[in-house]
């Protein structure tokens, strides 16, 4: 195996909570033959599904647990290290600060394990384990992108590989590629890095919509304007700090949200005006419910990328990668 497949941040993590282990294991005392077993990561297994579902009862159904048996886990595992991991009670579930590191730690140790499972099944011909693939939501409108036949396409051609999709903001997608929680990315951001390989595939249109009840709705074309635009209240989205808008544009934000659902909800609400790619928002437009405020004006392109790590040497990480490319009609 190629050992630059495991970057130093990566083994980093993994060590830091290997420290942990090692440091609280036996009563506070530090074992010299300390390491990670194979029930610590059954736990680590269950304590992540309690954070995914703010709860041990919510958890219940996904780990096959009664909540006291995940009550008994996670308190073997807070005693195996040493610190309290999360407050429950009538309060409502909650991580410790210890809790939220050893969280993020783990989510990387773990992840590690998995990818080294991909691999090994990989370098022996077989096309096993799981990848996890991330992108933003509002895509199955789209006309540039037929992901369902990209899916049916991998799935045919890795019927054993079990694939996570998660939404996500582009810039959370961004970092949780370089933390190594996803394999494959596709997102707007538009930054280079180092340690990224990204290929373009189309470019999406987000024009500037307000919805059935508000000011601008039924004023003629000839009586809106930039200025005019720029009074109302803006729903901006939440990963936009370096937005690249039309031009002289700098709405004054007054609702925030990382969702285009959110978004159409805020826009369908009549308070307020935001952008929205195009092809999402004709529904809305065609039913009377959105208008297009000045669409050569008011409008700005987003580029989408394809991206995963330079170091990935997961076979059916590429295999997905090619399928999603392949059903692009723009790449």
């Amino acid at each position: 195996m190629d050992c630059q497949c495991i970057d130093r941040a990566r083994l980093e993590k993994m060590w830091s909570i290997r420290v942990y282990f090692d440091k609280y294991q036996g009563m506070g005392q530090r074992s010299k033959n300390a390491s990670v077993t194979d029930s610590d990561i059954r736990l680590l297994r269950v304590f992540q599904a309690v954070v995914r579902q703010q709860g041990f009862a919510a958890a219940q159904s996904e780990l096959g647990l009664s909540p006291a048996t995940i009550s008994n886990h996670i308190a073997h595992l807070e005693a195996r290290l040493g610190v309290r991991l999360c407050s429950r009670g009538r309060k409502g579930f909650a991580l410790t600060p210890e809790g939220a590191r050893l969280h993020e730690a783990s989510l990387n140790l773990l992840r590690s394990v998995e990818n080294f499972s991909t691999i090994v099944s990989s370098v022996r011909g077989e096309l096993t384990g799981s990848i996890h693939f991330g992108t933003v939501d509002a895509l199955y409108t789209n006309s540039d992108l037929d992901m369902s036949a990209a899916l049916a396409e991998f799935s045919m051609r890795a019927p054993h590989v079990v694939l996570h999709i998660d939404i996500s903001s582009p810039h959370d997608l961004r970092q949780r590629l370089l933390d190594g929680r996803y394999q494959l990315i596709l997102t707007p951001i538009d930054e280079r890095h180092s340690s990224i390989a990204s290929r373009r595939l189309f470019d999406e249109e987000q024009s500037l919509y307000c919805g059935r009840g508000h000011p601008l709705f039924d004023l003629p074309d000839r009586a809106l304007s930039k200025a005019l635009c720029q009074k109302q209240r803006y729903a901006a989205r939440a990963y936009s700090k370096e937005w690249r808008g039309p031009a002289q544009f700098a709405p004054e934000t007054s609702a925030i949200t990382s969702h285009m659902e959110s978004l159409a909800l805020l826009i369908l609400s009549g308070t307020h005006i935001g952008h929205l790619p195009s092809h999402y928002a004709t529904q809305w437009v065609d039913a009377g419910q959105m208008r297009c405020l000045m669409p050569r004006a008011m409008s700005y392109v987003d580029t989408f990328r394809l991206a995963h790590l330079l170091s990935e040497r997961n076979r059916a990480v590429v295999i997905l990668r090619d399928c999603v490319a392949k059903h692009c009609r723009c790449a």
